[in-house]
């Protein structure tokens, strides 16, 4: 008896192990090569693509079985850089700091973290939080939680009351003293701690606040906020522990300090010059833009009490600007990834961006790249993640039509794989 149940069991597991999933694609994106390739077969097993055919093959084995996507176009998940999977903006926000345990925030970031997936991004790099982004991506790890696969900065770094203090606009009764362990830094030894703390706390890479921003409860959206030698001792540090650095920045001498500093990436770069702008050839910085981002404050400020009045002119100011700098920095040959800052706004709209940089200039394959290819690069996974390719991770979207001919149609996923479980069809 014992021996039957040995075999059956073993039966069980042989079949389990060798069933594949025959994926017919009518299109596919070839990111890597800048092609649109038909009539494509894409076989799966268990969490990797094992192979790529053309052709639309018919399974070898009774075991196997076909997803039709013969009139869709399939293309690998995309990835956000920047995303703020704990929240979302709301006329509550600023309250919710007060109100909200971090119960109310993780249960929250679920609801957010699904919808993130479902929109195709089955990658994000999100920028920012209370520390619950870590524990959110251990549950998505863990299969706990539907979401996309998340590389976490944890807290943000900022210096005393600049862009990500958390204490900014609080009573002197609320505000204490924060320090590296929040997040908050002055002077080169505090620098170095806060990037320690972050890799103590679990945190995959590190985001500044280079300069003053849009939504925090300060004066200035542009002023640079962290010494060179600050920044220096951040990159160099982070670096020692194998963790990239996101500079958000909208003024241009933090921006410079930045990138002179070693960050990997610039987010937002508002009021860019184009003497920056070759800084960042210069040193290999990439640029992520966050158009919809900036388009999205603007409109919210124009809603009475939406944002406290300090954010507002802020808000009108630099939001409408994004999107022209975008243009700008494209034209010179900087190098471009895809981030959206969600959360910001509505998780789950992060495909606008698309149309957003189509529309300032970016062919749409070269688009599609930068949240594919390019992402993948900078946060060291391009092995594995960004092709459509064998040996790769089977994260595959699909859309109703070809987003080179119409790139809104990246805005209506309606297929997503991950690592090859089906979360949405």
């Amino acid at each position: 008896m014992k021996k039957l149940l040995l075999i059956l069991s073993l039966l069980i597991s042989y079949s389990a192990i060798s069933q594949n999933t025959y994926i017919h694609c009518g299109k596919l994106i070839d990111t890597k090569n800048g092609k649109v390739l038909t009539n494509q077969t894409i076989i799966v097993s268990g969490k990797k693509i094992i192979s790529v055919e053309n052709g639309l093959l018919t399974p070898k084995n009774q075991e196997d079985f076909i997803i039709d996507l013969k009139d869709k176009t399939v293309l690998p998940g995309l990835m956000d850089m920047h995303v703020h999977i704990e929240h979302e903006s709301n006329p509550k926000k600023y309250i919710e700091r007060f109100t909200d345990n971090e119960a109310d925030i993780a249960l929250k970031s679920t609801v957010f973290a699904k919808a993130t997936l479902n929109a195709g991004f089955t990658t994000v790099r999100d920028l920012g939080g209370t520390g619950v982004n870590i524990s959110l991506r251990n549950a998505i790890n863990r299969g706990d939680v539907e979401g996309p696969r998340i590389f976490t900065a944890g807290k943000s770094i900022a210096t005393t009351g600049g862009h990500a203090d958390p204490t900014n606009g609080m009573s002197n009764y609320l505000m204490g003293d924060p320090g590296p362990k929040e997040g908050v830094v002055n002077g080169v030894d505090d620098a170095r701690k806060a990037v320690r703390q972050r890799y103590k706390d679990g945190a995959d890479n590190i985001k500044i606040t280079a300069t003053g921003g849009v939504l925090s409860v300060a004066k200035s959206s542009q002023n640079p906020q962290f010494t060179l030698e600050e920044i220096k001792e951040i990159c160099s540090t982070a670096k020692d522990y194998g963790m990239t650095i996101a500079a958000h920045a909208h003024g241009d001498e933090g921006m410079q300090r930045a990138i002179i500093g070693g960050v990997t990436t610039i987010e937002h770069g508002t009021l860019m010059s184009e003497e920056t702008m070759e800084l960042m050839k210069q040193y290999g910085t990439y640029y992520v833009p966050t158009i919809t981002a900036g388009k999205e404050v603007a409109e919210k400020a124009k809603i009475a009490g939406f944002y406290p009045e300090l954010v507002v002119p802020k808000a009108l100011e630099i939001g409408p600007k994004i999107q022209e700098t975008f243009s700008k920095a494209y034209k010179k040959g900087v190098k471009i990834a895809f981030g959206t800052d969600a959360g910001v706004f509505k998780h789950g709209d992060n495909g606008k961006e698309f149309g957003f940089m189509v529309e300032a200039g970016m062919p749409a394959m070269e688009a599609i790249q930068s949240a594919t290819v390019t992402s993948a690069k900078i946060l060291g996974i391009d092995d594995e993640l960004g092709e459509i390719k064998a040996g790769y991770l089977a994260d595959l979207i699909a859309v109703n039509e070809n987003p080179i001919e119409n790139i809104q149609t990246l805005e209506n996923v309606v297929f997503v794989m991950k690592e090859g479980i089906v979360y949405k069809q």
